[in-house]
């Protein structure tokens, strides 16, 4: 087996690594790609079945090369026989992050002489240069002076099927066209009788793609060759096998399929492309085209339903910015029209001006077209309604439901574009509606589920917290204005009752900070950058995912590549799990809780990371620094305001936050930095007390607040305390 790193587009790692694992083989997401422990047969697999990926690289070397002559002495140091003939070609790509090497034109060149070279040496020949159709394409990847060599199993990007030969101007690659139905659903709509409908089809991308997949075609059967075929090591007749296999499979999926893809352009040319590009792919008898804009466009069997699914011009593509939101209100005014019972799925520009359609999208995902940063939004059309509308709100609950508008409309393009998906969105903004409500996206979970089920839509939920009325205030006026403010926040955010979690923000008794609520035992699964939480928003005081600590998360993840790391008063193992992502060699978790450390731990088993080098410790984290002897380079610290449990001293975060980093700092590797937060709206950090310690101190509060609680000011603190 070796560690293979599979490469996608950014916003598809999550898509691949559950692509890869339905092929029955274990994979990990990482930043741009995901990695698998895969011996040559599951290798020639994902190039073959994989709609998504880019390329397959192989791992050949790893080695220090902090300057040139380091780095040629380790490519020197392969045995480059093994990887192609001394008459072959070869070309290499070069990629550089956090290295003494800053030109990667020049590594590229070094890694090219030390192959040459070696050859040269042993045999009398030498490879040549073929940056077009090499034997063997070489990838040097060097980070923080550590360099990786692979060899690119692939050759040309997987997204190259070899059907597409026409395409627009501003084509759609074919793996994002893949990760545009796959987020769709459009497998679930097609199993259900449902049609594709392209309105602006282009060169006909989507079309196929969905052709494809429903037939079970791997994209892999339409291309001409595979870099791996030059390749030394290859095994042609595990290659014919796994080949064979896959046609079967084609020719079964393409005998049932119906002819049920539907496309339109206004340009003849394109429906050329789109026509000669289906026929290449074998599926031209499958779609049906024709000429005509949005403007007029219809349901292409009357009385049928499906997925509308298209990749609209932007404003760059239409000259001007106003022409790209004319158009989007004309496709909105012809789905609300001729569409109801249909999905929509749209790809549009990074300013997400799909909303303009007038149609409120029900999820919204991030993508690149190659370097162009894309936003997916996916609708459903209702049908209007004919009945009798709703009885209008009372004043006082329209003034909240205007304030609960203003406000989405002022948070929309911002979460829209940054991929938030839960988020605060009121907090008493209406000082007589005193409340918090944060919106969560999630798809329900069973309570013993490892992860929810990808065809189960995402909802919206809210978690409203009622701030503890003054005495005051009559208790019958308090609860009617709370019952005035969850009518007007469902009313307008189109939210269920049973879907609203109420509570009221009191200290609990004992000063326990995540006190038990309830036992609906209701669990969904949310995302905050591209990584899954589960959430409870009904059974304890806090959910499980701090929405205030985003910005704090994103921190720990840049800051945790190549470190240990540890997480002291670990509640649920966000912050492990923000760690894991940004390259942590390993994560410690310390709670006294074990419901806790159990839902850390499913936390990190659902994003992947699992094993000896994710540990889950239940003990008090005083206790636990005392006893420790390892050292991190990355601790996160975040404890209550103040506790009085029976298993552990008491702690008050005022009275013990010196101590408690001193014990920290002990535990700190040279170079460590420790982040300390905590929401006690009074706290002072002592840093004259901490001078002893040698830590620098940055206090990062400010930046720590995420936008959506820029409103409550300190909400929270936030330190750096980094060893000189």
């Amino acid at each position: 087996m070796s560690s293979v790193f599979v490469t996608c587009a950014k916003g598809l790692e999550e898509l691949l690594r559950d692509e890869i694992a339905a092929l029955g083989i274990a994979a990990r997401a990482g930043v741009a790609g995901v990695r698998v422990d895969a011996d040559v047969a599951e290798a020639y697999r994902i190039c073959l079945h994989s709609r998504l990926a880019s390329r397959v690289l192989w791992p050949l070397a790893d080695f220090a090369a902090a300057d040139a002559p380091a780095l040629y002495a380790g490519v020197q140091a392969v045995d480059w026989s093994t990887v192609l003939a001394a008459d072959g070609s070869l070309a290499v790509d070069a990629n550089l992050v956090q290295s003494a090497l800053t030109h990667s034109q020049f590594a590229a060149q070094t890694v090219k002489d030390a192959i040459v070279d070696q050859f040269r040496s042993e045999t009398g020949a030498r490879p040549r240069v073929d940056r077009d159709d090499p034997d063997a394409r070489i990838n040097l990847h060097v980070r923080h002076d550590r360099a990786t060599l692979t060899l690119d199993l692939s050759g040309a990007p997987l997204h190259r099927r070899g059907w597409r030969l026409a395409q627009g101007a501003a084509s759609l690659k074919e793996n994002v066209a893949a990760a545009l139905l796959i987020r769709a659903r459009w497998p679930e709509v097609h199993a259900r009788g449902g049609m594709l409908f392209d309105p602006m089809c282009g060169a006909g991308t989507l079309l196929i793609e969905g052709a494809l997949m429903a037939a079970r075609v791997a994209p892999g059967l339409g291309r001409s060759r595979f870099g791996f075929e030059r390749w030394p090591g290859h095994d042609a007749a595990l290659w014919q096998r796994l080949r064979g296999e896959a046609e079967q499979v084609a020719r079964e999926g393409l005998a049932v399929l119906q002819p049920v893809f539907h496309g339109r352009d206004r340009d003849p040319e394109m429906l050329a492309a789109a026509r000669a590009n289906a026929q290449r792919a074998g599926v031209a008898g499958f779609i049906r085209l024709e000429r005509g804009d949005v403007a007029h466009m219809l349901p292409p069997v009357a009385g049928l339903t499906g997925l509308l699914a298209s990749n609209p011009p932007y404003g760059e593509r239409l000259g001007s910015h106003t022409e790209a939101l004319t158009l989007y209100r004309s496709i909105g005014e012809r789905l609300r029209e001729h569409f109801a019972g249909w999905r929509v799925a749209m790809l549009f520009g990074e300013q997400g001006d799909g909303h303009q359609m007038g149609l409120k999208p029900e999820r919204s995902h991030r993508l690149y077209n190659g370097a162009l940063p894309c936003t997916l939004l996916q609708f459903q059309v209702h049908a209007e309604r004919s009945q009798r509308e709703p009885a209008p709100l009372p004043e006082a609950v329209q003034m909240v439901a205007n304030r609960l508008h203003k406000r989405m409309q002022h948070l929309r393009k911002r979460l829209q574009r940054e991929g938030i998906d839960c988020y605060r969105l009121y907090d008493a903004d209406l000082p007589e509606y005193s409340a918090a409500i944060d919106v969560y996206s999630g798809r329900a979970l069973e309570s013993d589920a490892s992860a929810a089920d990808p065809a189960t839509p995402a909802l919206r939920w809210l978690h409203v917290q009622e701030y503890q009325a003054p005495s005051t205030i009559d208790a019958a006026v308090a609860a009617r204005r709370l019952q005035e403010l969850l009518r007007a926040a469902g009313r307008e955010l189109e939210v269920p009752r049973a879907r609203i979690a109420v509570k009221t923000r009191a200290r609990g008794r004992g000063g326990e900070r995540y006190g038990r609520m309830d036992e609906r035992a209701q669990w969904l699964e949310v995302q905050e950058g591209g990584l899954y939480f589960r959430v409870n928003l009904f059974d304890y005081l806090d959910t499980g995912l701090f929405l205030d600590h985003r910005a704090v998360r994103a921190r720990i993840r840049s800051l945790a590549s190549g470190r240990p790391m540890l997480n002291l008063f670990a509640y649920t193992g966000t912050g492990s799990v923000f760690a894991a992502a940004g390259g942590a060699v390993s994560t410690t978790s310390v709670d006294l809780s074990a419901t806790y450390l159990e839902w850390a731990g499913w936390n990190l088993l659902r994003n992947g990371y699992r094993g000896a080098s994710h540990r889950l410790v239940q003990a008090d984290a005083r206790a636990f620094l005392r006893a420790e002897t390892q050292r991190y380079g990355l601790v996160y610290v975040d404890p209550p305001t103040f506790s009085n449990s029976k298993r552990a001293e008491d702690f008050d975060v005022q009275r013990e936050h010196v101590d408690l980093l001193r014990a920290c700092a002990g535990r700190l590797a040279p170079g460590g930095v420790i982040v300390f937060s905590n929401n006690f709206r009074r706290f002072q950090l002592d840093a004259d007390a901490l001078q002893e310690t040698g830590l620098a101190i940055e206090d990062w509060s400010a930046p720590s607040v995420p936008f959506d609680f820029a409103r409550r000011g300190n909400i929270h603190g936030c330190w750096l305390l980094r060893a000189r």
